[in-house]
């Protein structure tokens, strides 16, 4: 008989990687942040139309290395990045990256904010990764739109002597997805048969030559890989967390408990892995305590913020 708390996995299902820890000599802790500057001004609408609604999905990504692409320009849009384009919807491209980090060649996913006007600010605080996983890509739809983007793929985390990079800024342009073929903001949908690659959309209307913002990738903390890792070093992101929330242990996790306010655990899950992804999706907001327990018997705590 499944017990009381398996009972629970219809709010908080699981996904478990089974894979051995890996020894890391450091940890990297990055603030990604993106100032669009997306307006009528720089970007003047042919027709005088620039669209009132304008605004950005919210900016997702994962790190990985370089065993796996999510998008790439001159190549196909996968149906994940197609969802994001042009609908602004993450699901699929959120089972990509899950199916990444289940076949160990990603290990964050990110889910960040949208932003709701055309100009402003995205911060994504606490992106949490390693020396086997030293690439970024991010992606958030240009809306409304036929399947317009902006996107960054695979950025260095670390330079060429394998130090993790203090800072990166890099201008964003738009991207055209190559799956619909609309040629305005608010075009009706036209399915693109067959797809084209993705390409860029800089200097061509309704867009200008400008940039429409800048990314900073901000270098905030390096941790050194201890000789003998313990169950504190566990990292739990990204948090505040939306719709999944990822632990990753240096050593391998026996259980992990959700524990509510009221100090009340409301579900837990036996494994052996070092790795544990949690979907959110029908969980209330609020603040939640995660605790992960060691085969050890050692165990840690970390407040988990759900939006």
């Amino acid at each position: 008989m499944k017990s009381f708390y398996y009972s629970f996995f219809t709010l908080l299902s699981v996904l478990v990687c089974m894979q051995p820890s890996m020894a890391q000599s450091s940890q990297a802790t990055y603030t990604v942040t993106y100032t669009s500057t997306w307006s009528e001004s720089t970007h003047p609408h042919p027709g005088g139309n620039f669209p009132a609604s304008a605004h950005y999905s919210k900016l997702v990504g994962a790190t990985h290395n370089e065993n796996v692409v999510f998008l790439e320009m001159g190549e196909l849009a996968s149906p994940g990045i197609e969802d994001v384009a042009e609908l602004g919807n993450n699901d699929a491209f959120f089972a990509e990256v899950n199916t990444a980090i289940n076949a160990g060649t990603a290990n964050s996913l990110i889910d960040g904010d949208a932003l709701a006007t055309s100009t402003g600010t995205i911060e994504i605080e606490d992106i949490v990764t390693n020396e086997a996983y030293p690439l970024i890509t991010l992606v958030s739809m240009i809306a409304p739109s036929p399947d317009w983007m902006i996107a960054v793929n695979s950025v260095e985390l670390q330079d060429g002597n394998g130090d993790w990079r203090d800072g990166i800024e890099i201008d964003l342009y738009p991207y055209d997805a190559g799956t619909d073929s609309g040629i305005d903001y608010t075009s009706p949908n036209k399915n693109t048969d067959p797809q084209q690659p993705i390409s860029s959309l800089q200097a061509i209307p309704p867009f200008s030559n400008e940039k429409m913002g800048t990314l900073s990738i901000t270098l905030e903390d390096v941790v050194l890989g201890a000789a003998d890792p313990t169950i504190d070093e566990f990292s739990m992101f990204p948090n505040p967390a939306t719709d999944v929330v990822n632990i990753r242990s240096a050593v391998p996790i026996a259980s992990v408990e959700v524990i509510n306010v009221l100090g009340e655990r409301i579900a837990s899950f036996q494994m052996n892995a070092s790795v544990f992804t949690i979907n959110l999706n029908e969980l209330s907001s609020g603040i939640y305590m995660v605790k992960v327990n060691a085969a050890d018997g050692s165990s840690a705590v970390k407040k988990l913020i759900k939006r």
